[in-house]
């Protein structure tokens, strides 16, 4: 019998240029909120031309609104297209979701970009530009994963189901509206930039405001009022030890790298109106991480209940409670058994490829892998090549081995978790996955 790796492997360093090309091809078309319609067309067009079965819309904000796990700024979604592609296997294999967003966050300040930030420019053996290790260098991993297999003519028993979704970055609208309209797996992978490690857990996230309230007076007699600036220093000392008291209860080992497991961050605070008088508001904005494990309404009754208890030690705050409310973008959490069997076929073929033990870690951000675990009972693995630390960042990179390495693992994993029918040659019929690549042990 063939040896299916080695044949995967040289593939992938026979379309080494191919591959390089089409990342740096969508790199180039900018995808920001709004304006994805040009990088999905690149994407599309790669589908077609690889004989999936193609499905392009622009999401219905009308209908997703209605939806309670619904959150972007916008409601309308043209030039906005969420696009997936089908390769069908021949049946009575487990199907399989690969879901990667087309959205790319602004390239803000220029001046502090090497390279115009959609350049695609390529040095030593990186590529640079906004959104290629956030994530459509993940994205292109996933395409040739699916193109080395059709084209070694390798029929998989169970579907794959690519997703090229807008409204990551914003929370996820994408995602959602492709669960709604029907797409739903035995298991997903999410190529995000995780430096390949492997993370079966991701925190989730919301946004949350609070209102602090003070009286007015004069600054000359100052002391006549109260000053709201002053009481939100108690405020956020008081968040900051529920921060601590939250993350003394994570014990998993997967944090064991993690400083701050599920941080509360404070980005915003806007307080008072004249130099001369008393501020009697506050504003203070922040982003609440979520546990894996935890709900986000369980996050929202815990912050609520501590900052209840701010009247215990200042009596200002007994007749004057902040006022808390929750905004803007969320993201669910997510969670997968470290024993699934879509992480044993994925650490095996790591193995296999890489010639060493991945890194298992939980995600430090929220991803769609949440979304997909929970309302579209679609359990999830976040996996890719990118690099963590430039996702967002000017002179955002990617190394372009792990694009092809990710690839080739993905490639496998497909195998080993779709399960295989046949070989273009005919030599195999209906092989198991571990006669065709080991046993994952």
């Amino acid at each position: 019998m063939p040896d299916i790796q080695k044949r995967i492997n040289q593939w992938i360093k026979d379309h080494r240029e191919e591959g390089t090309n089409l990342l740096q091809k969508m790199v180039q078309a900018p995808s920001t909120q709004g304006n994805e319609a040009g990088a999905q067309a690149i994407v599309a067009q790669k589908l077609q031309e690889m004989g999936l079965q193609i499905d392009s819309w622009e999401p219905d904000g009308s209908e997703l609104k209605k939806h309670s796990y619904f959150y972007s700024p916008r409601s309308e979604f043209s030039n906005s297209p969420n696009v997936v592609g089908i390769m069908k296997g021949t049946g009575g294999g487990r199907s399989i979701i690969l879901n990667g967003h087309i959205d790319v966050v602004p390239d803000g300040d220029r001046d502090q970009w090497d390279d115009d930030p959609y350049s695609g420019a390529i040095k030593n053996g990186r590529m640079f530009g906004r959104g290629v290790t956030d994530m459509k260098g993940g994205n292109v991993s996933l395409i040739l994963a699916m193109q080395a297999l059709k084209e070694n003519g390798i029929q998989l028993k169970g579907d794959v189901i690519f997703q090229s979704v807008i409204e990551e970055e914003s929370g996820g609208a994408g995602t959602l509206a492709a669960v709604l309209r029907g797409y739903k797996a035995d298991a997903a992978l999410i190529p995000e930039p995780t430096n390949m490690r492997i993370f079966p857990k991701q925190q989730g996230s919301m946004w949350f405001r609070i209102h602090v309230k003070g009286r007015s007076a004069h600054g000359g007699t100052r002391y006549e009022g109260v000053s709201a600036i002053e009481k939100s220093m108690t405020v956020i000392n008081h968040i900051r030890a529920l921060e601590e008291k939250r993350n003394a209860r994570i014990s998993d080992p997967l944090y064991q790298n993690t400083p701050i497991p599920i941080p509360i961050n404070l980005g915003v605070i806007e307080g008072g109106n004249w130099p001369s008088s008393v501020p009697d508001l506050v504003k203070v904005e922040g982003r609440m991480g979520v546990a894996p494990e935890e709900t986000m309404e369980q996050a929202k009754d815990e912050m609520a209940a501590w900052l209840l208890k701010l009247g215990e030690a200042d009596q200002w705050f007994k007749e004057n409670p902040p006022v808390l409310e929750w905004f803007g973008a969320r993201w669910v959490p997510g969670s997968i058994d470290v024993e699934h069997e879509l992480m044993n076929a994925l650490v095996h073929q790591y193995r296999q490829v890489a010639g060493q033990d991945p890194v298992i870690e939980a995600s430090p951000w929220g991803t769609d892998g949440g979304l997909l675990t929970h309302v579209g009972e679609t359990p999830a693995i976040v996996f890719g090549p990118g690099v963590t630390e430039v996702a967002h960042y000017p002179n955002e990179y990617i190394l372009l081995d792990n694009v092809f390495s990710t690839a080739e693992i993905i490639a496998l994993t497909l195998i080993q978790w779709c399960g295989m029918e046949t070989e273009q040659d005919g030599v195999t019929q209906s092989g198991t996955r571990e006669t065709i690549l080991g046993n994952g042990n």
